[in-house]
């Protein structure tokens, strides 16, 4: 039995080796924007069900004191982002300022119900409760809240925070 001479499939061994190549760049290249993707939509759809329970929060809130008109009957935290942020003030990406957000108002909530017209002594109460407050095991990290204005408008109660990353001192 005859071997026939490796010469005579060089350039086909080469056409299916770049064949190959491609192949496998191809299918990762694929396997990246899919992953991306998906990480998208998962971000999209963690934003969108916070707002979907805040929502539904706030109608049952507005439902509940329909009937009354001096009282705080939804809370909205905006978070401020300053223009010259440091390290020590990032800029926060969605789903942690949305997770911020989320706390924020359940720490608050007990505000809801009250009345208007005692927002001065309630603003000192949400200052002492919020003061430099910590926020642990946010996307690995702490953050560190503080309240620079909170007004009421149209029985909605406005809370603006600023947020920082938290500077861990190492245990001695």
């Amino acid at each position: 039995m005859r071997i026939p001479l490796f010469a005579k499939f060089t350039k086909a061994m080469q056409f299916v080796g770049v064949l190959l190549v491609g192949i496998i760049l191809g299918a990762a290249l694929y396997h990246s924007l899919s992953l991306a993707s998906l990480e998208k939509l998962m971000n999209e759809r963690t934003i969108l069900q916070a707002k979907l329970t805040q929502y539904e929060e706030d109608i049952t809130h507005l439902n509940q004191f329909k009937d009354q008109h001096t009282v705080i009957k939804s809370i909205l935290p905006r978070i401020e982002n300053e223009k010259g942020q440091t390290s020590e003030r990032p800029l926060l990406d969605q789903l942690t300022e949305t997770e911020i957000i989320k706390r924020v108002k359940e720490d608050l909530s007990v505000f809801l119900g009250r009345s208007i017209f005692d927002i001065d002594s309630n603003a000192q109460f949400a200052r002492k409760l919020l003061e430099k407050k910590v926020y642990s095991d946010i996307n690995q990290k702490d953050y560190v809240i503080e309240i620079k204005t909170v007004l009421v408008v149209d029985n909605v109660l406005q809370v603006w925070l600023t947020v920082r990353t938290s500077i861990k001192k190492p245990a001695s």
